[in-house]
């Protein structure tokens, strides 16, 4: 069981910055990625960043440049910095963690979700 929490979600206006924060708790070996997802009203849930263990991180064309993401395996917890907000950057942020843990015996790599924390940037 893997328990994700998010905050620092806010409003901002268009070219500001906010900064993200993700938590995992729980019963787990190890998490193998861990990530970002938004999503808008309406519209799908599309992938932000991700950084897995040992890799480096991959971002969504469009938020390429100027969003970063950082994860300190030590504590379990993510963070997104996010500068130059735009309008379109207005969704529901999601932690996503993929971890491998025992669940009702059997061990297995498991997704799990946060949340959600809002980010609305107005023009």
């Amino acid at each position: 069981q893997v328990q994700l929490v998010e905050s620092g979600g806010g409003l901002v206006q268009a070219g500001g910055s906010l900064r993200l924060f993700c938590a995992a708790s729980g019963s787990f070996f190890g998490i193998n990625v861990m990530g970002w997802y938004r999503q808008a009203p309406g519209k799908q849930r599309e992938l932000v960043a991700v950084i897995p263990s040992g890799a480096p991180p991959k971002y969504a064309d469009s938020v390429e440049g100027r969003f970063t993401i950082s994860r300190d395996n030590a504590k379990n917890t993510v963070n997104l910095q996010m500068n130059s907000l735009k309008p379109e950057d207005t969704a529901v942020y999601y932690c996503n963690a993929e971890a491998t843990a025992f669940v009702q015996g059997r061990i297995g790599r498991y997704e799990y979700w946060g949340q959600g924390t809002q980010v609305a940037v107005s023009s």
